[in-house]
């Protein structure tokens, strides 16, 4: 029996392009196409593919809509991943939403075949040929420095553009205090100035807690 395929992309030369090469393998058969996030979760309900093959970025949401949405159905379908945006951000996050396979854009017809056809057997486990790279990267990347509560409240007035004596008196603190406060936050970040330090904090997500206009 053909293991059936629900392909999933907003270029239709790309699912034709895909379709062509499925149907190539007698043992696959694509039974449905999709160009959007609703479009793929209508056809995966009405077809129940054994296995979705879907890009990430949709006119109408993210392609992890879509993988998030089979696992809320089926522990048994298989889902690939197939985009051109292949970094280590992605890999991860279509690994945590439940995704089978991860396969950029640049590789053979065979590969993706091939990953459709693992996702097929063994849908809970997550095949992607950068993945053992990513990992060492983010194993040996910086560990994001620690703040105590007091410094992160310095680090957001700091964003808002307020002095050490501004700073004082918003935390009722001495300036002393404030620019104890401030110069420990520098050395944390590895910065030498207001600039540098925010630039970081930002780059290190410390503050995306902060509305994006304050800064």
């Amino acid at each position: 029996m053909s293991t059936t395929v629900l392909l999933v992309d907003d270029h239709e030369l790309i699912r034709q392009g895909l379709a062509r090469a499925f149907e190539r393998d007698q043992d696959m058969e694509v039974v449905g196409q999709a160009g959007n996030v609703a479009e793929a979760v209508e056809a995966y309900g009405e077809l129940a593919p054994d296995v979705v093959v879907t890009d990430l970025q949709l006119p109408d949401g993210h392609g992890l809509d879509i993988v998030r949405s089979v696992r809320q159905i089926s522990d048994t379908a298989g889902v690939v991943v197939l985009t051109m945006h292949a970094g280590d951000d992605q890999i991860f996050a279509a690994m945590e939403a439940g995704a089978s396979g991860f396969v950029g854009k640049d590789s053979r017809a065979a590969e993706v075949i091939s990953a459709a056809k693992h996702a097929a057997v063994a849908p809970r486990t997550f095949l992607c040929a950068g993945l053992s790279a990513a990992m060492m990267r983010r194993a040996t990347a910086p560990a994001t420095p620690r703040l105590s509560g007091r410094e992160e409240e310095v680090l957001s007035l700091l964003a808002d553009g307020l002095g050490t004596g501004e700073i004082a008196g918003r935390l009722y603190m001495s300036e002393s205090t404030a620019k104890t406060h401030i110069t420990h936050i520098y050395q944390k970040l590895g910065a030498a100035n207001r600039a540098q330090a925010l630039v970081t904090a930002m780059r290190m997500g410390l503050l995306d807690h902060l509305a994006p206009q304050r800064f």
